[in-house]
């Protein structure tokens, strides 16, 4: 009787969805880089073995498999149910456990978008603050990355590209964001198959967001004896891994030892005490697309390279400069097509004009982005000026109260 089936979108719609994989941990190049406190909490929840997993990406399928899903949510567990390649696919989240390796039916598995409440182990107010990092911080609010630490960020990764798995927003938290980061951190444990399972009810009932999960649903269809045709998947691209170029994309640079936050005039080293930040609310619905997503436009240049083993991807050195930002975190491109010097730079590989300067954007490209940036610039600056137009009425109510007091 407590059955509940969500309602998705027409398979045409879900089919023409992004697919988009998880990020892959290499132990030792987190452990070289002063990262294996992160390692340990990945350890910690029993997810290691699965983080570091290299599976190819079959995008046919797993559409296939989105298109084709019909989730049934019950009072303690899920049921998910589709069909690819003719083959019946059904599993709960003790099933999903058991093909990823992971534990199940402990831990936290909320799956929260617009309204954050407190329970026994979830101090809103207290999370805020603490990855705010500012203890005078006196209502609840989404958290901006330029307030975390380099740890705090990093974990923010964690959750945003392999737990709940989406394209978007890297320079503010939601609030689902901020709880499993605290769980993370906290080392309290997460039930990661019923999140994943209620992200992929999620993904398919909404159009703003892509499918997540590839890689692992690989092993979803080997388990099921799919037929996959391994010349039809992807190999992971240097940038499916957590290391130096996708943390400089994210505005987290290593000097001298010394971890870096942002870009700019807004770059800080890691032990600095970070800029205030306004209270701004940030609606969960419109999240995804309501910030530039330069990782989407570097995948994209990614896809033009040719397939190759994994020490082609790796073993040459690769460059990549970081974008000059605004406050906003939004890219700042060149005045002109020609000009390319703030632009991230790509390696050349077969199949690109060997003539072409390295790290060059195509123009048709170019006039995109820029128009892209300039709407998200005017937009911004929209914003800003309501909301200190919304502040300078709250002050002027405040000193108005305190002059109709009488004095002691």
């Amino acid at each position: 009787n407590d059955e509940i089936e969500v309602k998705a979108l027409p398979s045409e719609i879900i089919m023409k969805k992004r697919v988009i994989r998880c990020k892959i941990f290499r132990e030792n190049w987190m452990n070289e880089n002063g990262w294996n406190d992160v390692m340990n909490l990945i350890k910690r929840q029993k997810w290691d073995r699965l983080f570091k997993r290299r599976e190819l990406m079959h995008i046919d399928a797993c559409k296939e498999f989105y298109a084709n899903l019909t989730m049934f949510h019950y009072k303690k567990y899920e049921v998910a149910r589709s069909r690819v390649r003719g083959v019946e696919i059904e599993f709960d989240s003790l099933r999903l456990a058991s093909i990823l390796d992971v534990p199940v039916n402990t831990g936290i598995c909320e799956y929260i978008k617009d309204v954050w409440e407190d329970s026994k182990y979830i101090n809103t107010l207290e999370i805020t603050r603490r990855f705010a990092n500012n203890n005078m911080i006196m209502a609840v609010r989404r958290v901006r990355s330029v307030e975390m630490k380099s740890f705090q960020r990093f974990v923010h990764f964690v959750v945003m590209k392999n737990i709940v798995r989406r394209f978007g927003k890297r320079d503010t938290t939601s609030y689902m964001d901020l709880t499993y980061i605290d769980h993370l951190i906290s080392r309290r444990l997460v039930n990661l198959p019923r999140v994943m399972m209620r992200h992929m009810s999620y993904v398919i009932s909404v159009k703003d967001h892509e499918l997540p999960y590839d890689d692992w649903m690989t092993m979803i269809f080997e388990a099921f004896d799919v037929p996959l045709i391994d010349k039809q998947g992807e190999e992971p691209k240097r940038f499916d891994y957590f290391e130096e170029t996708f943390l400089t994309m994210c505005k987290l640079t290593r000097e001298n030892g010394v971890w870096w936050l942002g870009s700019g005039e807004h770059r800080r080293r890691d032990d600095e005490e970070a800029a205030p930040v306004e209270n701004e609310e940030v609606n969960e619905e419109e999240e995804v697309q309501d910030d530039f997503d330069w990782e989407a436009v570097v995948d994209e240049a990614a896809l033009q390279e040719e397939s190759g083993s994994d020490d082609q991807f790796y073993d040459a050195e690769v460059e990549v400069e970081e974008p000059a930002a605004e406050a906003s975190a939004v890219p700042v491109f060149p005045a002109s097509p020609g000009d390319s010097a703030n632009v991230q730079k790509e390696p050349a590989t077969a199949g690109v004009d060997p003539s072409a300067p390295t790290g060059s954007i195509p123009d048709s490209i170019f006039v995109s982005l820029q128009a892209d940036f300039e709407r998200a610039r005017a937009n911004r600056i929209q914003a800003d000026l309501e909301r200190a137009q919304v502040e300078n009425a709250r002050l002027l109510a405040l000193l108005q109260h305190a002059q109709s007091q009488p004095k002691p």
